[in-house]
Order: structure tokens, then C-alpha cells, then sequence
């Protein structure tokens, strides 16, 4: 009995198939997890409305949502890539900050929280959009408006 070695494909696998003409067609996003995760709740402020068709198309679809919701889907993605453009166009320098933040600190939101609310008031400040993190209590500060990160390696006020 003879033991083949493992074989690894080191090329990027691609399917070229094209979509139908039905399907609205749409630029992916083109982006890392750090710059989306930074964008996250202002993509969600904004694309609110074709976030909920999607998840309602797809709760109704039988588990056929991810080839009969590719329309609302669609919406998604072109009303997500809005808002990076959008933040690039406005805050350039601010969004960099915070998603170079990310990315250097394992994700941890924690940690960037000083970059994070310069980011938070010039996506406000210009384009009206705004960090809610759902389900918070009305008599709770949001964790990220809180003048002290329990776990950050940062004594005393984040900003």
C-alpha cells in the first residue's frame, strides 16, 4: 500500500460562470475585514431597509434564499459599497485610523475606541449616519460612548 503525498492547488478558483440578466449586476465590495467591520453600523444605519428585504426574502425562501434572493442581495451589496464611498470621499483619514487600529489590535473595538469616535463624529458630521448598537438599554451608556474600556490596555479616559 503506497501513501500519496497531499496535492495542493495554489491557484485562485474563480467561477466564471455569468449571472442571470434577471440579476441586477453589482461590483463586489473589495474590501478586507477591518475597513468592514469599521463601517459595519454605519452600513447598517443606512442599508437598514435592504438588510431586512434580504433577511425576510431569504426566512421565506425555503432554503432556496441564497439563489432566490440574489435581487435583494444585490441591494445589499451596492447599498454597502455606498457608505465605503461615501466614508472615503468624507473621512478619509479618520476611517484609515480606525481600521489600521483594528487590524493591529486583533479586532478588539476595545482598543480603538479614541479612533473610533473622531470616525463616529465625521460620518455624523457629514453624512448624518450614526454607531447604534441594537438592543442597547435607554438607561445604559452604549459600550462605546463609556469614558473607560474595562479591557484596553489604556489607564483613565479612551478619548
Amino acid at each position: 500500500m503506497s501513501h500519496r503525498q497531499a496535492q495542493f492547488n495554489q491557484h485562485v478558483l474563480v467561477d466564471t460562470t455569468p449571472m442571470p440578466d434577471h440579476i441586477p449586476k453589482v461590483e463586489e465590495i473589495g474590501t478586507t475585514s477591518a475597513p468592514l467591520m469599521s463601517a459595519a453600523y454605519f452600513i447598517g444605519d443606512r442599508c437598514k431597509a435592504f438588510n431586512d428585504d434580504y433577511m425576510k426574502c431569504k426566512a421565506e425562501a425555503n432554503g432556496r434564499g441564497e439563489l432566490e434572493c440574489l435581487k435583494e442581495g444585490r441591494k445589499v451589496t451596492r447599498c454597502a459599497a455606498s457608505v465605503i464611498k461615501d466614508i472615503n470621499t468624507n473621512c478619509l483619514k479618520q476611517f484609515n485610523a480606525h481600521w489600521e487600529c483594528l487590524e493591529n489590535n486583533n479586532h478588539h473595538l476595545f482598543e480603538c475606541r479614541k479612533a473610533e469616535m473622531d470616525l463616529n463624529q465625521c460620518v455624523f458630521d457629514k453624512l448624518g449616519l450614526k454607531k447604534t448598537i441594537p438592543d442597547t438599554p435607554e438607561n445604559v451608556v452604549p459600550v462605546h460612548l463609556r469614558a473607560k474600556q474595562l479591557y484596553s490596555r489604556f489607564p483613565g479616559p479612551q478619548w
